[in-house]
């Protein structure tokens, strides 16, 4: 991530922010290499971590406020583009309102939910402390594990580099069995 070596802290905290507004990024990445560069000096590890989790908060929060401004046919016309029809949002809706609290916390692990749980929350009317206390509780968890990730890859990077072939294709193949699953479940 170049961006996060030339800007830094900006950068980083930009990436993760607009991830929380729905805008896909590189959040993640940015975060692993940010981790990266301070194992080597670069940047400061706890400073990298604060802005991560600062960040992070501030970016579901925003879309928290978004959706609960903007409502539900905002949501629903806007959703399309990604996949959120008014069905998918119906049982969204459903599901926070018996039993999905907590999956606020999961959200945060799982891509498109982490880039969409705060705007789905907001419109769907979910009173804003449950929100805010299980995106705090989700923002520690996931801050810690990349900001940990990106320390450890950082400092073992020489290793890294020796397996990065059989890397790569531990991932291909978790790619082509992924697709072939998805392929199997579309066809029946």
């Amino acid at each position: 991530m170049e961006h996060v070596e030339r800007y830094g802290y900006p950068a980083l905290a930009l990436l993760v922010l607009l991830e929380g507004l729905g805008i896909p990024t590189p959040a993640v990445t940015a975060i692993v290499t940010a981790s990266a560069l301070a194992a080597h000096g670069q940047l400061s590890l706890p400073v990298v971590a604060v802005v991560t989790y600062a960040a992070a908060v501030a970016g579901d929060n925003l879309g928290y406020l978004l959706g609960r401004r903007a409502g539900r046919p905002a949501v629903l016309r806007f959703g399309r583009r990604v996949g959120l029809t008014e069905e998918r949002f119906a049982r969204a809706e459903r599901f926070i309102a018996t039993r999905g609290k907590n999956i606020i916390v999961i959200a945060r692990f799982v891509d498109g939910l982490r880039q969409s749980n705060g705007i789905i929350a907001g419109a769907t009317a979910l009173a804003w402390h449950a929100y805010a206390i299980r995106d705090a509780i989700g923002g520690v968890l996931w801050t810690a594990l990349w900001v940990s990730v990106g320390a450890v890859a950082g400092n073992n990077l020489h290793t890294l580099q020796r397996y990065r072939l059989w890397v790569l294709v531990v991932v291909g193949v978790f790619a082509v069995v992924a697709v072939v699953r998805y392929l199997i479940k579309r066809r029946r």
